[in-house]
Parts: C-alpha cells; structure tokens; sequence
C-alpha cells in the first residue's frame, strides 16, 4: 500500500515569556513578524485517554524561511503533553507539527508504532488536533493536524506576514 508522505511543517518551542522569547529569536536569527500573541484556549481536552482541563496558552505563529515556526506560553498548570516534556517556566523544543488527510488513520498509525496519544483536543474553530509521545523515538512530541482550511490559512497569514514585514511591529495579530 503506497501512503502519501507526511511533511513536517512547523518547529514549536515552550517558552516561560511568549513576548521576550519573539525579541530573543528575532534578535537571533532575524525573523519576524510574529503572528498571534492572544490567549487560546484548547477545550474538549483529553490526557492520556481521560478528559482533562482544557490548556490555556498563549501562542504566535512566525516563518523561517519555508518551515513555521510556533512559539507556546503556557497559562495553565492542567496535565497535558506540553507539562509531560516541561514545567510551567520550562523551556525547549517541544514538537513537530505534521497535517493529514487521514487524520484518524495516521493518529492510530502512530500510537500502534509505540507513540501514544498524550493530548488530544479541539481548537477555538472545531478542528481536531492530537499531540503524539514520540520522545521514546525520537525525543519530541509530535502534533496531528487534519487537514483544516482555518489552519492552513494561519500558515499562509505567517508566509505573508514574513514577505511583507517592514520590521517595526515585533507581535501582530491574527487577520
């Protein structure tokens, strides 16, 4: 059975300070805007199989040339795969981010390779996201999208923001 290829997409770093982690990687590798910056709640919350407290972060969106790079504050003290790699004031890398157009099959495809399902929830729009244990294998978490138009336009919204920055406004909000 051929299966089409999934793609990474986006790096995603937990940071204690979202606003000081946007200066510290702008300063260090130049790129911005950064997009987002408002609080999101992840309800419909499920933890290792058990409904949890829904996560409260705070997140942007930003490109590095053609890889989406996503910077996460945590707001919440509540269990979830970001506290399973870092305390509330952790920092470091914490996931790669994947879509599919299987989204179910691929998820089970995963927990069936020894990944299990740490968080799985759904966002602010309806869509279905997961975040897979892949620290065993490969050292990070590993987060499912389907395929979502709202989600795909958040990664167009970051490529356009990119190529049209002027370099004043640091954190710019969602359109």
């Amino acid at each position: 059975m051929t299966r089409t290829p999934l793609h990474f997409v986006q790096n995603c770093y937990v940071v204690a300070d979202l606003d000081a982690a946007c200066r510290r990687f702008h300063t260090l590798y130049g790129i911005g805007p950064f997009v987002g910056g408002s609080e999101a709640v992840l309800g419909d919350h499920f933890y290792r199989g058990a409904p949890a407290e829904p996560i409260r972060l705070r997140g942007v969106f930003v490109q590095s040339g053609d890889l989406n790079v996503e910077l996460v504050e945590l707001l919440s003290d509540a269990p979830s795969a970001f506290h399973d790699m870092f305390a509330k004031g952790g920092e470091g890398f914490h996931h790669v981010a994947i879509f599919s157009a299987s989204y179910e099959e691929d998820r089970d495809r995963f927990v069936a390779a020894g990944m299990p399902l740490a968080s799985e929830f759904t966002t602010p729009f309806g869509a279905k996201i997961c975040y897979l244990d892949a620290r065993d294998t490969l050292g990070h978490m590993i987060e499912l999208y389907p395929e979502n138009a709202i989600i795909r336009d958040m990664y167009r919204q970051t490529r356009d923001a990119a190529l049209s920055w002027n370099g004043h406004e640091l954190i710019v909000p969602w359109q």
